[in-house]
């Protein structure tokens, strides 16, 4: 079964017609947690529900996991991962690096995705057939650089203070060998290693919604995602992702404990 870029377009613009209203509209945010901060919109909730209805209609015997409203067809081959909002704190900081994610898994692997940010009017898709972006500047291909050396590199994470312990003391070493470091933008750096314009993204503590969808856009790119210890990144995890297999292999040797 091969999944369409034309569903995953339908996904994209469903999905839109519920966040992009509520983007900088100061509407309620809610936290799931009861110490700390992990906020919820209305923006998240909505946008799953559309997915979900658009995913049981054309698959109705596919697998659903979402962020915000759980699992269901537990046993499927197929899983249709689910971040309606990757980036909620982005989204309620009006700043427009958040995306939606949705990806497709078959026994595990991650086959097809996309990662739309509707502000900004893109769509960056992949399907077994290929990868593209739609958007400003027209449709073209996805593909990374070919950058192999780390002191050629930029390098993305959320922020530093996601690495803790001895795992600072080695994403500082990264970062001090790359050309450019920057912080921020979730979902948004990973699309960015596929379209060319970033070499590495370096997250840990991530959830399977965070990079499933994301893992078919940057393989099919040209690219390679694992987690530090070089294991698949389906699952989530601590995550690597770069855009040769060159400096995916020197960013981890520097990342693995």
């Amino acid at each position: 079964m091969t999944i369409s870029a034309d569903f995953l377009r339908a996904i994209a613009k469903a999905a839109s017609a519920e966040t992009l209203p509520r983007f900088r509209s100061q509407g309620a945010v809610a936290n799931k947690l009861d110490a700390g901060f992990d906020p919820v919109t209305e923006a998240d909730r909505e946008a799953e529900r559309v997915i979900r209805a658009l995913i049981r209609e054309a698959h109705p015997d596919h697998g659903i996991l979402g962020e915000e409203h759980g699992l269901e067809n537990a046993g499927s081959r197929h899983m249709w991962i689910i971040d309606p909002i990757d980036g909620t704190r982005a989204f309620i900081s009006g700043i427009p690096v958040w995306g939606t994610l949705v990806g497709l898994t078959v026994d595990g692997d991650a086959v097809a995705g996309l990662m739309s940010q509707p502000f900004t009017g893109e769509l960056f898709w992949a399907t077994e057939d290929g990868a593209g972006y739609e958007g400003p500047g027209g449709a073209r291909p996805l593909a990374t650089r070919k950058v192999t050396s780390l002191s050629e590199a930029i390098l993305f994470t959320t922020t530093p203070s996601l690495f803790k312990g001895a795992a600072r003391q080695r994403f500082d070493r990264l970062e001090q060998a790359v050309r450019l470091s920057r912080y921020g933008t979730d979902c948004y750096a990973f699309a960015m290693i596929a379209a060319g314009q970033v070499d590495i993204v370096a997250d840990p503590g991530l959830q399977s919604y965070d990079i499933a969808a994301l893992i078919p856009l940057i393989e099919r790119a040209g690219g390679v995602v694992t987690t530090f210890d070089g294991g698949p990144a389906e699952n989530g995890g601590d995550i690597v992702a770069a855009a040769t297999p060159e400096l995916h292999a020197a960013a981890r040797a520097m990342l693995a404990g």
